[in-house]
């Protein structure tokens, strides 16, 4: 651990440097290159800082209370202090997700329940809109399919930081975990008799790439179709051929998008979906092969893969992985999900550290 952190703390003071040299400075794609590195290691210097005084302290008192007692009532505080500061060292080194400081594609599917599943899936979409807007993150809808009752039958958005966000704070490493099924438990609307009804919603999350270069599409891989594109009962909403379909020959990946009256910012739409996708893909395959794959993405809108449950009736929002439970699910529907989330990051650190342990 502690090899580890000085490299770091090495890497640090050599960005550090290089922010000052106007070579990095005249190059902006350079700069923004070193300030992100270092921005991300800040807090393991801060850490290291900490545990060298920590360290520091503890070994003095421990000296000097051979000869003054009143130094040996100071030792049992500062191991504390000590333990603290180590554990907090231990975390920040763990292996970062490459994609943490990325952005976000984010898919909300609905699943079994029919119309009432539809508008569970518009409940989702919102309470991502509003979690994201008390983060100051931008959103954008991609796609869109409405369904008869004004929920959503499939709906995508592009969900982005402003700046740079501090390390773990970017939208892929706080949402990341919210890839899988989400059950939802109420009277709907359309029950006449009052009765509770149990239906599902499917969501993908996807880093959002860009044009990273291990995302290879051949100038032969595509199969692009254009259509007029629909509303909520397939009418008709445009009268000219703006909606597009791309398909990944290699892959079968299909990507549908008709939200915008421009087909060429549509197709822009979809190929910023399929390289998601598409990274994804890729990413699932090389966890797979390292043996360390984790089940945290649905791959079919069922109950049955549940990751979390909302129930209206009692309040209550419940996550199936962490087991986190509480009663204020229409806080959380209102975009208060920091609780949820801190539960999943927490879950997934102590999962990391045990792996780091064996």
């Amino acid at each position: 651990m502690l090899d580890s952190a000085r490299s770091l703390v090495d890497e640090h003071a050599a960005l550090e440097a290089q922010l000052a040299d106007p070579a990095v400075v005249g190059d902006p794609d350079r700069l923004r290159e070193v300030n992100t590195r270092y921005a991300a290691l800040g807090p393991v210097v801060a850490a290291h800082t900490e545990w060298r005084a920590a360290t520091d302290d503890l070994e003095a008192a421990r000296e000097l209370a051979a000869e003054d007692p009143a130094f040996a009532e100071e030792v049992p505080a500062l191991q504390e202090r000590l333990e603290r500061a180590e554990d907090r060292l231990r975390r920040l080194l763990i292996p970062r997700d490459p994609d943490d400081d990325r952005d976000v594609i984010l898919e909300v599917k609905a699943g079994e329940g029919g119309e009432e599943s539809a508008l569970f899936a518009g409940d989702l979409l919102r309470m991502y809109l509003r979690h994201a807007e008390r983060r100051g993150w931008r959103t954008e809808i991609l796609d869109s399919t409405e369904s008869d009752l004004g929920g959503y039958k499939d709906v995508q958005v592009a969900i982005s930081s402003r700046g740079t966000p501090a390390p773990g704070e970017a939208p892929w490493a706080r949402l990341k975990y919210e890839g899988g099924v989400h059950r939802v438990q109420r009277v709907p609307v359309t029950e006449s008799q009052g009765r509770i009804h149990t239906s599902a919603a499917g969501v993908w999350v996807m880093p959002d790439v860009g044009d990273v270069a291990e995302v290879e599409i051949g100038p032969n891989d595509l199969k692009i179709d254009v259509y007029r594109s629909s509303g909520p009962g397939g009418q008709s909403v445009n009268t000219t051929d703006s909606a597009v379909r791309i398909t990944h020959l290699p892959t079968g990946v299909v990507v549908s998008c008709q939200n915008e009256k421009s087909q060429l910012q549509n197709k822009e739409s979809a190929m910023r979906v399929l390289k998601a996708r598409l990274h994804q893909m890729a990413m699932d395959e090389r966890a797979e092969a390292d043996a360390q794959a984790r089940s945290t993405q649905v791959r079919t809108v069922d109950r049955s893969e549940r990751i979390r449950t909302y129930n209206f009736p009692e309040n209550r929002i419940s996550d199936h992985r962490t087991g986190y439970k509480a009663h204020n699910l229409d806080t959380v529907l209102d975009g208060d999900l920091d609780a949820v989330l801190d539960s999943a990051v927490e879950a997934d650190e102590a999962a990391r550290l045990a792996a780091l342990g064996e």
